[in-house]
């Protein structure tokens, strides 16, 4: 059936024909937001709340004083060896966007790689088998000799990235862009070149070079098209900044995000600017003593990202801590912010797999209960239910392989049950 689709869908692009998806497009959306009335276009989502967003004290909050709380989703694949976001093979974006919605996560974290801004590549229609609307206006007739230089023959992955994150906020879900790796992969942990936003110290030993000087032009491509989308809240500048043993400082890294933020805060003073920790996104406590400082007030968010595995400097991983252990780390590398009412942090990246073990539950058993006490606003990795390149299972994932079907377990019960604030009192900004 999936070879038959894309089949039809090429014959009737080459014949001149209207694409099969651009007429049913309309009412997949339709279908997708549960509006399918006189065929009329899907009425917009009754918002919640009212961007833009800033931050007072420890919260994000929007025009209006209240409390916009992060309950968000991680959806990967862009910044993967595809370039594309996973699952764009087996149902419409704006599909996948109703489901976030309808799963209770109002936000995602989206992340790219630097390699696909800097390759853009057209993208072949087999990975977006269920999206070849995107291919309208291509002529896929032409051949290489009638075709005009520099003319391409389909969507580029820069294009396919800008379609999904409109297809989220037009169901009024909140998008972060995340700058997630450099080279395209899954996760490159061990890669040096891709440990911080920067790798010229290491010479010609990278594939892919960068730059802070270029590591802030990628961003500023990425975020050019959303600067009049008030549903792209800001940028979660760099996904777990590390380096060898002692030689990625904090003031090093919160004063290339400084410099990254005046940049895209000149193209839109609006967005929140979301700066992760060092040692793998664990520890924000530099914080305390060299705060990120913005010439536009109101924008910082601190980010922190915590694993069963995680716990670094200590020969006690998380899954293996007493709870007063594991909250005394939790409030040492970032609770004190929330604490302290110094700035939102939102924990942008944990997961358990749906198998999980007792190392697991304990884990995740002492997360959950820090995320209640201490409120802090979360996105869960992930909601894909396969890893890119081999296809893997993704055991972290929330979507079952039709990307529809929810995984309702323990996770997602749990999760479910920290969406909203505790208090529902609005908050009058600063």
């Amino acid at each position: 059936m999936l070879l038959l689709t894309y089949m039809l869908a090429i014959a009737t692009l080459c014949t001149g024909l209207p694409s099969v998806h651009t007429v049913e497009v309309r009412r997949r959306q339709q279908v997708a937001l549960g509006d399918l009335s006189n065929d009329a276009p899907p009425a917009p989502p009754k918002p919640q709340h009212t961007p833009p967003f800033t931050t007072a004290g420890r919260h994000i909050v929007d025009a209006n004083g209240k409390r916009f709380k992060l309950a968000s989703i991680n959806w990967y694949g862009a910044s993967d060896v595809h370039f594309v976001p996973g699952g764009l093979e087996k149902r419409h974006r704006t599909e996948i966007a109703a489901t976030i919605r309808r799963m209770g996560f109002n936000s995602v974290r989206f992340p790219y790689s630097d390699q696909m801004v800097i390759d853009n590549p057209i993208i072949p229609p087999e990975v977006i088998m269920a999206n070849l609307d995107l291919l309208d206006g291509y002529d896929l007739k032409a051949n290489a000799s009638s075709r005009a230089d520099g003319e391409p023959t389909g969507p580029r992955a820069l294009d396919v990235y800008k379609a999904c994150v409109e297809a989220m906020t037009d169901a009024g879900i909140a998008v972060i862009p995340n700058n997630h790796i450099t080279n395209a992969h899954w996760c490159d942990g061990k890669n040096l070149c891709d440990a911080s936003w920067k790798n010229t110290q290491y010479g010609g030993l990278c594939k892919v070079r960068q730059s802070t000087e270029t590591w802030i032009d990628h961003w500023k491509t990425i975020m050019a098209p959303h600067i009049n989308n008030p549903m792209v809240i800001g940028a979660d500048l760099r996904n777990e900044p590390r380096g060898l043993w002692g030689t990625m400082t904090w003031n090093m890294w919160a004063t290339a995000a400084e410099e990254a933020s005046e940049a895209l805060l000149k193209m839109q003073p609006k967005w929140l600017m979301f700066v992760e920790g060092t040692s793998s996104a664990n520890d924000c406590s530099g914080a305390r003593t060299r705060p990120v400082k913005l010439s536009v007030p109101n924008r910082v968010v601190y980010s922190s990202h915590v694993y069963q595995w995680s716990g670094w400097g200590a020969l006690s991983p998380y899954h293996s801590r007493p709870y007063p252990s594991f909250a005394l780390d939790m409030e040492r590398n970032w609770g004190y912010l929330l604490r302290g009412n110094i700035a939102p942090v939102w924990l942008g990246e944990f997961g358990s797999p749906h198998t999980g073990d007792g190392r697991d539950h304990h884990y995740w058993d002492n997360l959950m209960r820090f995320l209640r006490e201490s409120d802090a606003d979360w996105g869960y990795w992930a909601l894909n239910p396969r890893k890119p390149e081999m296809y893997d299972d993704e055991t972290y994932g929330l979507l079952r392989d039709d990307w529809e079907t929810v995984v309702d377990d323990w996770r997602y019960k749990d999760l479910m049950k920290i969406v909203q604030p505790q208090s529902s009192e609005e908050t009058t900004s600063a």
